[in-house]
């Protein structure tokens, strides 16, 4: 499975992706919202320009009465604020409704990650609400806020 979005490339990670998914988990700008990855199951590798720049992954929630999926991503910080986070983000959105038949998807970065939020609105994400003390902080133990998103196929941007 490869899914192309306008600048990224998203395929299945493997462990030949292991050691920079790992560095890249482990750089400031990442700890601070991620924790050590335990595995790569359901991981999308994040490629740009045949480089592994993150990875992205999914879930599905398949009740009929409930059905919709969420997203996680994360970009190693010199790939931040250039475009490709929104991109990946959109172009699994995108997949997730055409291919797999979703009508909404979830996102649910950390309150406080401003950078994160504004790129899921460029992709037409919406806040829902605030999930108090949602989240472990991968670096402090301390308890932190989520802030649900959530993005609607016809809400889906170009």
């Amino acid at each position: 499975m490869e899914i192309k979005g306008e600048r990224v490339v998203l395929r299945p990670a493997t462990g030949q992706d292991a050691e920079k998914l790992h560095e890249i988990v482990r750089e400031p700008a990442v700890a601070a919202w991620w924790a050590p990855l335990e595995g790569f199951e359901g991981m999308l590798a994040v490629v740009h320009d045949g480089e592994v720049v993150g990875a992205i992954q999914y879930d599905e929630e398949l009740d009929e009465d409930y059905r919709h999926a969420s997203i996680d991503v994360f970009l190693s910080g010199r790939h931040q604020g250039r475009g490709l986070g929104t991109d990946a983000v959109r172009t699994l959105a995108r997949w997730l409704v055409q291919e797999r038949g979703h009508h909404r998807v979830t996102i649910d970065p950390a309150a406080a990650n401003a950078a994160a939020i504004r790129c899921y609105g460029k992709v037409g994400f919406k806040p829902v609400g605030i999930m108090r003390e949602y989240e472990r902080d991968p670096l402090t133990g301390e308890w932190r806020d989520g802030l649900l998103m959530d993005l609607l196929a016809r809400e889906l941007a170009d």
